[in-house]
């Protein structure tokens, strides 16, 4: 089953989102910019060497060439992008793949994209399980389910006694008798 009208909408929203905010990135792909590292104190007050004291830190100032920023700039363009053509075409799992590939490669700013794929998981399986993604509709196909196999359960036994029955009886009817070169010779009883 392909996404639905509302994971759909969602998958687009998911794909707008990762192309903003590779957007943000085109500041540092255009020129030498600086960045802000940041680290805590070493044995007391004391910075790690090239840092500097600010407040409750220490603090290294860099000037970063535009290269730096492309891997990240690229990754999240192309896999955005991906969503967005796995949404058009309504393919649940390349959209799964996508969001979990971002979300694992984004760190903390990609638990939206590890939260949307968590989301499509569970309702690809409710999909197939109970025949509808929604929670109040797989609820309620999963009581019927259960209601169905209780009263399934009662009737059983009375069934399964009969049938035990009637095996055994074949089973007897059937046995083939003994024969010299396959059956095992029985032990001579001495008195």
């Amino acid at each position: 089953m392909g996404l639905d009208s509302l994971e759909r909408g969602i998958s687009y929203f998911a794909s707008a989102i990762a192309v903003i905010s590779a957007a943000l990135f085109i500041p540092h792909l255009t020129k030498n910019t600086w960045i802000t590292d940041t680290a805590k104190y070493v044995k007391g007050k004391a910075c790690p060497t090239g840092y500097t004291h600010a407040a409750t830190l220490c603090e290294k100032h860099q000037l970063t060439h535009p290269s730096y920023w492309m891997p990240q700039f690229l990754l999240i363009l192309i896999v955005g992008l991906f969503i967005l053509l796995f949404a058009w075409r309504r393919k649940r799992v390349g959209v799964i793949v996508a969001s979990l590939l971002l979300g694992l490669a984004g760190g903390t700013a990609g638990i939206v994209f590890l939260f949307l794929a968590a989301w499509l998981v569970i309702r690809a399986f409710r999909l197939q399980k109970y025949g509808d993604a929604t929670f109040t509709g797989s609820s309620r196909r999963a009581r019927t389910m259960g209601q169905e196999k209780r009263e399934g359960r009662d009737s059983t036994p009375r069934r399964t006694r009969a049938s035990k029955d009637s095996k055994t009886t074949t089973k007897t009817a059937v046995t083939p008798a003994p024969s010299k070169r396959y059956t095992p010779k029985k032990p001579s009883r001495r008195k």
